[in-house]
């Protein structure tokens, strides 16, 4: 698999990642740990290199599973991991903190985990606006000094917070949900990263797995799958949101792949470097996501997708309102 420099800094990063998030929590029961590893490691031998994971996945357990698989790689693999969302085992509710004493705290406690020595990019999950992003950076910049991390990362913040962030130190990534149905980011954050020099990292690039077309009806998600809760997924939402696929459909199955692999394929057709990280919990769609990276999408395709799904098309908010605390501020 190909790979790129992410944005100003040294990292060498497949151009498609891999999202943890979901062996864990949150899309129904964690994946048994023998078969996370396996996907894991399947991912890792073709090709790619870029993990990325945060403190809350599972409150700590998928940073702990994470440390099996990369004891006899670590040299190999970009880690990515988060810090600031603090939240109780089994409970969605949850509340901000980027107090520098507690980045650092955390720092040391994902460290732990992973049993391991640095971190190669280290995210705040989300910024309060409460503690002012000049001191999240010196706390960042500090953590970088000591050598527990190696690049530093802001996740869902305004461009005006990324503007004032680099300004106190280079910010190797933007991580933010971007995909076909959600395009927020294309007004003010993606120039910016531009502007300034930071990478971009897409999470959620198949929105939340709307755009692959396995899922039919709700009746598909697991009873504790938190798209349950979701607006985006709410039954008259999602049953509109499914109408409004059929373009994407056809697409698909003239270029005899999936819906899902245009998807992701779109997102590396973009004017600019976007580093997809998708999640799964099977073989048969990492692979599919893998071989998303070889599909040609032809200036036409690209318009005409670009125009079909515009920014604001699918209807539902991504997130109930407590996860919508600390996007874009």
């Amino acid at each position: 698999m190909r790979k790129h420099i992410l944005g100003n800094s040294n990292l060498e990063a497949s151009i498609l990642g891999f999202g943890c998030m979901g062996l864990s929590e949150f899309y129904g029961p964690p994946t048994e740990e023998a078969e996370s590893l396996n996907i894991l490691n399947h991912a890792y031998h073709n090709g790619i290199n870029f993990f990325d994971t945060a403190d809350i996945y599972g409150c700590g357990h998928n940073e702990q599973l994470l440390s099996k698989f990369i004891r006899d790689k670590r040299s190999k693999i970009i880690l990515a991991t988060k810090c600031a969302i603090v939240r109780k085992p089994g409970e969605y509710a949850r509340k901000i903190d980027n107090s520098p004493q507690y980045i650092h705290n955390a720092c040391d406690a994902s460290l732990k985990r992973l049993q391991t020595d640095y971190i190669d990019l280290y995210y705040i999950h989300r910024f309060s606006g409460e503690t002012p992003i000049e001191d999240v950076m010196h706390a960042l910049a500090k953590l970088k000094t000591q050598g527990k991390i190696r690049q530093i990362g802001l996740s869902e913040v305004s461009a005006n917070t990324l503007r004032k962030a680099c300004k106190i130190t280079p910010v190797a990534a933007l991580q933010t949900e971007y995909s076909i149905s959600t395009r927020d980011v294309e007004a003010d954050i993606l120039p910016t990263c531009h502007d300034v020099g930071t990478g971009f990292v897409s999470y959620s690039p198949l929105g939340r797995g709307l755009l692959t077309g396995q899922i039919k009806s709700l009746n598909d998600l697991a009873d504790d799958d938190f798209r349950r809760i979701s607006p985006r997924f709410n039954e008259e939402n999602f049953n509109n949101n499914l109408k409004r696929l059929s373009l994407l459909n056809d697409l698909a199955q003239s270029k005899n792949c999936t819906p899902g692999q245009i998807a992701i394929a779109w997102l590396l057709h973009r004017p600019v470097p976007i580093f997809p990280i998708p999640g799964t919990k099977r073989i048969k769609y990492l692979d599919q996501n893998i071989q998303a990276a070889n599909i040609e999408l032809t200036r036409d395709e690209i318009s005409l997708i670009d125009n079909s799904f515009p920014p604001g098309f699918f209807g539902g908010q991504r997130y109930p309102e407590a996860g919508m605390t600390g996007i874009n501020t």
